[in-house]
């Protein structure tokens, strides 16, 4: 997985390999794993599961995912 711009920041890190299967339990593991500082990416975040916008925590997780930090702009 990738992590892109405050996501990036919170986990110190770029990217990483972790054992997931949904969206719902990568975010619990990102969030006990990264504290508060995740946890407030993820709360207004998304995740892009192989190139699809995602915050269904029941979406399984594929080959790649990108946790997306709130985009302003427009």
């Amino acid at each position: 997985m990738r992590y892109f711009a405050a996501a990036a920041e919170a986990a110190g890190r770029e990217s990483e390999t972790l054992e997931a299967s949904t969206v719902g339990q990568l975010r619990s593991l990102l969030a006990e794993r990264y504290g508060d500082a995740m946890r407030r990416v993820l709360a207004s975040g998304s995740f892009l599961v192989d190139g699809v916008v995602s915050r269904d925590d029941a979406r399984e997780l594929g080959a790649r995912v990108d946790v997306l930090p709130p985009f302003a702009g427009g």
